[in-house]
This record gives C-alpha cells, structure tokens and sequence, in this order.
C-alpha cells in the first residue's frame, strides 16, 4: 500500500478554517450546510458542534488508514468540523471495534469498518461486544478486488489448473495469507469452497511476508489485493490467475475475472464507517450524507482509482443489507473449515 508518515499518536485532519472564512466559501458557493448535507437526508439539528472521533482499528500507514484519513477529509468539510483519526490497532481488529461499541451512542465516536466486521463473531468465541448488533452502518466507503496469483515458475498456468491440481491431490497446494481470518485467508476458503478442493493454509503477520515466500516459490499460490502485487505481475515475478470480483481490476486490466471463468467467487477488500448502536437516525443521515458527497470529490476518486478500488456509497440500509450477507456467507464458510482465531 502506499506508505504515509509514521505516528503513534492521532491525526488531527479536515477543516480548520475560521467560522468567518467557512461562511464566506459558503455564501460564494452559494450554499449552506444545510443544502450540502440535506439532499434526500435528514440534518441532525445542531450536529455536529466539534470534532468527530474515527477510529482506525489498525496501524497507522496501512490501507485502512490511508482510506480513512483521505475520506474524512472532505467529510470534515462539509460538516464544518474537523475529524480526528485514531489508532487502535490489535486483537485482530476486536480492540478497536469494542472501543467504538461501547462508547457513547451519539455520532461523536465512528469506527472504519472492514472485512473483519463480518467475520469475527464467527472467528472469535469470547468477544465481549457483538459486531453485528452493537455497531451500526453509517456507510459503504469502497472496495477492492483480490486477485489469485502464482510463481511465475509455477506449473500452474490458469485457475483451471490450479483446481484441478487441488482436486487431484488435496492438501498438495499451499497458500499463504496476512493471517487468520484476514481477507486473504477468507477468500482462499471460498475459492477452496468454490473449486471443491482443500489447500495448506500458512498464515504470515502480514501480507509482504508472505509475498516474499511465493515469490521464493515457497506457496503455491495467493489471493491478495492487486495493489500488492501488480508490480510484480507486470515484472514477471508473478503469474495472475484470475480476479476474485465481478468487474476485475482496474490494475490488472487484462487478468479475467473467476465467474468468467466459470468459478463462482466473490472476495473483495472493502471500508464503511459504522456508529455505536442507538445513534440517532438523523445523526446517522448526516454522516452518510457527508460521506457520500467526500466520496464524489476527485481527490477521493482519483486516489482510490489509484489503489484499484472503488468508491461506493449508498444508503445505511443498503450497507446494512451488505453486512448481513457478508456474515451470513463467511460465517458459514468459518464454521465448515473450523477456522479459529483464538
């Protein structure tokens, strides 16, 4: 991923412009905030009246981070406070995630959620919060495909190959991922799930360890966000095989997807922020709203272009119907690999 200055500590982002100078662009835009955030949305009366709390659950530099910090940007604008990223990273995401849900219910405290929302309950017997009832969704941020690849020596030449060699001889292919129940992992289940056939999995701490170990010819293969690996794809390093989405991947124009393959699969990377139950609905629309307007500015487009994600957006109900098939799906693909992360 692209990399930001390091920091312990939080970034202070957004607007900082005196209320004079606010008002001033506003009458020149020939806009309130009320117009900005009230299209087809309810406005929080009053909301909000300082800064807004995102916490990251983890490292600062990561994808994650780097996705929050470039949307929250906008949002701070169009809110007319600023925003705050904090970092909490740990315990597989659950640290971060448990501070948000039990903090106070009012929009002040927003979390950025990812894949680990949807699976952890399932991962995890003893969390002491549920994610899929005390955290609720704000809104879809984007996402990512992730992409099969392998050794540019492997004997492995299609997805077709590589399944086949799976079928005929389980427990021959090896893959590595970032860790257990990390995207990765979770969409090399599924593609196992999908093509009928059961690998090695080796989990690393971290993607780039593990990375290095294919290109040493060491895994069998890996599905990854192509971000990571485009590089060497387009050196020659590395073989991409298929993407693991419907549309493939703005950086690897040219690696067909795993459904036009006749592999039905469906792995991506994705972000969206979510609110401590019992915040306001009105609260909630005007973060959404926010949300929506950052995500069609060209600061936030073209760099999310530039990772080869898109941006998404959308209703809370419609992040709301995402998170519950999300779970449905990896919770049941969990449970029948007896996948464990404590």
């Amino acid at each position: 991923m692209h990399q930001l200055p390091r920091s312990s500590r939080s970034f202070l982002i957004g607007a900082k412009t005196s209320l004079s100078a606010l008002l001033n662009r506003r009458q020149a835009l020939g806009l309130g905030a009320g117009l900005v955030l009230a299209s087809g949305a309810a406005v929080a009366a009053g909301f909000p009246e300082r800064a807004v709390t995102v916490v990251v659950p983890y490292s600062p530099a990561g994808g994650v981070d780097i996705v929050t910090r470039l949307v929250t940007t906008p949002m701070a604008e169009f809110l007319g406070q600023s925003m705050v990223v904090e970092n909490k990273p740990g315990g597989g995401t659950n640290i971060g995630m448990a501070a948000v849900a039990r903090s106070t219910p009012n929009g002040y405290t927003l979390l950025t959620a990812s894949n680990t929302l949807t699976t952890n309950k399932a991962l995890y017997s003893k969390l002491n919060f549920d994610p899929s009832t005390d955290l609720i969704p704000v809104g879809r941020i984007g996402e990512a495909p992730l992409v099969v690849v392998v050794n540019a020596k492997s004997p492995y030449k299609s997805l077709a190959e590589l399944i086949t060699a799976g079928k005929t001889k389980p427990g021959a292919l090896s893959y590595g991922t970032a860790g257990v129940g990390s995207s990765g992992h979770m969409a090399s289940a599924l593609l196992e799930r999908a093509g009928q056939f059961k690998g090695v999995h080796v989990p690393y701490k971290g993607g780039s360890t593990a990375v290095t170990d294919l290109l040493g010819g060491r895994l069998d293969f890996m599905a990854i966000n192509p971000l990571e690996v485009a590089g060497h794809v387009s050196s020659g390093s590395l073989r991409a095989l298929a993407v693991l989405n419907k549309s493939g991947s703005r950086l690897l124009p040219q690696v067909p997807t795993a459904r036009s393959l006749g592999v039905d699969v469906q792995a991506t990377v994705w972000w969206g922020l979510v609110a401590p139950k019992g915040t306001p609905e009105a609260v909630i629309q005007t973060l959404n709203a926010a949300l929506n307007k950052a995500l069609t500015t060209p600061a936030v487009t073209q760099t999310l272009a530039d990772m080869g994600a898109t941006p998404l957006g959308g209703t809370p109900a419609q992040f709301a119907s995402f998170i519950q098939a999300e779970t449905r799906e990896l919770s049941e693909v969990i449970r029948a690999a007896d996948i464990r992360a404590d």
